[in-house]
C-alpha cells in the first residue's frame, strides 16, 4: 500500500511539474508597429537548459510603406550591451528567428526591443515604443 501511495506521489509531483514546464515555455503573441514598420510574431522564455537561453522571437519585420525609400530593422537590447539591430530589407517581409542571450550568464533575464524605420542620417529614425521583456 505504501508502495502504492508513493508511486502516485512521485507520478502526481512528476505531471504537476510538467505542466508547469509547458506553461512557462508557452509561444505569446509579439505585435509593434509604427507608421510604416511592423513586426508581428510570437516569442517564449527558453529553459536555462537550451544553450543559449534566452528569448526566442519568431515572426516577420515588414517595410508597410514601399513607397517612403526607408529601410526597417529591429532594435534589440539585451541587459548589460549596447543596441544591436536586426536589419529588413525595403519593400519586403523579412523573416526572423533569433535568440537574444547573454553568453556571460546562465540565464539572460532582460531583453528590450522595438521596431523601426532608417530615415538616414539627417532625421532621426522613428520606432515602435519599447517592448521590456522581463523572465521571472
Amino acid at each position: 500500500m505504501r508502495k502504492l501511495a508513493t508511486a502516485v506521489v512521485a507520478a502526481g509531483l512528476f505531471f504537476g511539474g510538467m505542466g508547469v514546464a509547458v506553461a512557462n515555455s508557452s509561444w505569446h503573441k509579439l505585435v509593434m508597429e509604427t507608421p510604416g514598420v511592423a513586426f508581428v510574431g510570437t516569442y517564449q522564455w527558453q529553459s536555462t537548459s537550451k544553450v543559449p537561453s534566452g528569448l526566442h522571437v519568431k515572426g516577420e519585420l515588414r517595410d508597410e510603406d514601399n513607397n517612403d525609400g526607408h529601410n526597417v530593422y529591429l532594435r534589440t537590447k539585451v541587459e548589460g550591451y549596447a543596441w544591436g539591430h536586426l536589419t529588413g530589407v525595403q519593400k519586403k517581409h523579412v523573416k526572423v528567428d533569433k535568440v537574444f542571450y547573454d553568453g556571460a550568464v546562465l540565464k539572460t533575464k532582460k531583453v528590450r526591443m522595438h521596431a523601426c524605420i532608417d530615415r538616414g542620417s539627417l532625421r532621426p529614425d522613428h520606432c515602435s515604443p519599447e517592448r521590456l521583456f522581463s523572465r521571472k
